[in-house]
């Protein structure tokens, strides 16, 4: 039985994140279950490109990310009380995946553009959760 889901969404695609918040809705209250949100940032301050950016600006950009998120959440989800929201910063799939085990979710939903002629597969992203995912996960076509 699922008990907890956790919706992972990109911020930098506000409709589609949207929309893939509420099939999550839509499944947690099918399953009376709880909802946790998660984004995952990327980490720029171990490359050579975070030499060029002054200290604090990952900080400043996660913080951000969270008011962001908040957002995002409440204007997709107005009637939903009780959400967890996460903001990770890394490799999307690996970040995302250490939110499945913080969260303690037993389903994990995820979003994938249709594939077009240059992408036949799964976004590489989305591959690699439903892959190694411990826990069931939902690929929704976006």
């Amino acid at each position: 039985m699922t008990e907890h889901i956790l919706c992972a969404v990109d911020l930098t695609h506000s409709e589609d994140a949207r929309s893939l918040l509420r099939e999550a809705d839509r499944l947690a209250n099918l399953y009376d279950a709880t909802l946790s949100v998660v984004t995952v940032l990327p980490d720029y301050n171990s490359s050579w490109v975070g030499s060029f950016f002054k200290d604090g600006t990952l900080k400043e950009a996660a913080q951000a990310a969270n008011e962001a998120l908040h957002a995002l959440v409440k204007s997709a989800l107005p009637d939903r009380e009780q959400v967890q929201h996460i903001v990770e910063i890394g490799v999307v799939y690996e970040q995302v995946l250490k939110a499945i085990g913080q969260s303690n979710a037993d389903m994990v939903i995820v979003g994938a553009h249709k594939p077009d002629m240059a992408d036949k597969l799964l976004g590489p992203n989305s591959a690699r959760i439903a892959r190694l995912s411990p826990v069931s996960t939902l690929v929704f076509r976006m």
